[in-house]
């Protein structure tokens, strides 16, 4: 049978890192994760009662397309409680996780064969949604004296785009705009007449200062956000998008034909997590000694050429030095001291194969134990290599 060229998309190699290591668990090897951005934590007590209570009470079946009113209300007071922003709840979109928001924003805003820029490195699934909807991906290098986010002057320069994709804080990097740095490339988007789409979703996992909400600059922005990171909940597929006004029937007609709702029972999980921000906060406390340990180990193993993060869970390490083949790298990592960690050419085609990503979502000890494996086997590796 016949095979569209908009299929062939790579692979999430981060999920490729996930296999190797769960086959490793199976042949009874413990295995420290520092491979997934995935929170440790469960969802939030106040959500899993939540919907328990549902679950007795309600069929729990369709909701409206774009998202419980409730919930929508309650997104839109949580703009209001961190950035001082006055939201219309009518201009949120619940979605099945990040991932169909993104689907929804790309669909809403591009034609077939516009070019859609993006700062590498980045999460890789946005050059993969941009390539099956037949758009194509602008890659924008970015360096690490920049802390690996893209500069106004870079999007003026980038040839013939129809939008922008900006990340704060980033993944890889975990590094934040700051509000003029978001400003100024809004600024340069709109002055090209490009969308502006900002992946928000690991805002409430920062550390020095607040991070910075697109709206509080621009309504003419789409910005998305998750339940998966700061909420932990990744796995229950929940998420928004908050639209300009003149967009919202778009959008929906759009979300009723691909999803028809995002899940209900997530949905009221989601509105019983807006409830647990204590418990949430001593998650982020956590990742914050977690940071702290990365930042004070990842040098003593040999991984000091990084840009500290602001906020999100992870490391990106500039490892060239050490190796031209980052996945095999990664490899021997994992073979050689059972820590997990994910090669940076999921993030970067072109740099990738000489960075890392270190994620520090787990437990802090397992953190402080993946640290200290690491620093053994690299010491062990350059005796090997002296």
């Amino acid at each position: 049978m016949r095979v569209s060229r908009r299929s062939d998309v790579d692979p999430f190699i981060v999920m490729d890192v996930m296999e190797a290591a769960r086959q490793a668990e199976a042949a009874g090897r413990h295995v420290i994760h520092m491979e997934v951005g995935q929170p440790a934590t469960p969802a939030p007590a106040g959500a899993r009662a939540a919907l328990a209570r549902a679950m007795e009470a309600d069929a729990l079946g369709y909701t409206v397309a774009l998202g419980l009113p409730a919930l929508r209300a309650g997104i839109a007071d949580l703009y209001r409680r961190w950035y001082g922003v006055d939201l219309n709840p009518e201009r949120v979109v619940v979605t099945a996780g990040s991932s169909a928001a993104f689907l929804l924003s790309f669909t809403t805003l591009f034609d077939a064969g516009d070019r859609v820029a993006l700062g590498a490195p980045g999460y890789p699934s946005y050059r993969q949604i941009l390539k099956a909807l037949s758009l194509t991906p602008v890659g924008i290098e970015t360096r690490i004296e920049d802390r690996f986010q893209p500069t106004p002057a870079a999007v003026a320069a980038a040839e013939d785009i129809a939008g922008l994709i900006v990340a704060s804080p980033g993944n890889p990097s975990g590094t934040m705009l700051g509000h003029d740095q978001l400003a100024g490339l809004i600024g340069a988007a709109q002055a090209r007449g490009a969308a502006f789409v900002s992946d928000e979703i690991y805002h409430g996992l920062q550390y020095d200062g607040r991070a910075v909400s697109a709206l509080e600059i621009s309504d003419e922005v789409h910005v998305i956000n998750s339940f998966s990171k700061y909420f932990s909940m990744t796995g229950w597929r929940i998420g928004w998008m908050v639209v300009p006004e003149a967009q919202i029937r778009t959008v929906e007609r759009l979300a009723q034909n691909m999803f028809i709702c995002p899940p209900h029972a997530s949905q009221v999980a989601a509105l019983g997590a807006l409830e647990c921000i204590d418990e949430l906060e001593a998650n982020r406390a956590v990742y914050a000694e977690n940071r702290r340990l990365m930042l004070e180990g990842l040098p003593k193993a040999g991984f000091d050429r990084i840009a500290p993060p602001d906020g999100a869970f992870y490391i990106y390490a500039d490892v060239s030095q050490l190796t031209t083949d980052s996945r095999a790298f990664a490899a021997e990592i994992l073979a050689g001291c059972d820590v997990a960690v994910t090669p940076g050419l999921d993030f970067d085609p072109g740099r990738g194969a000489g960075t890392l990503r270190f994620s520090y979502a787990r437990a802090t000890a397992d953190i402080a134990e993946g640290l200290a494996r690491l620093q053994r086997f690299m010491a062990q590796r350059g005796q090997a290599t002296g």
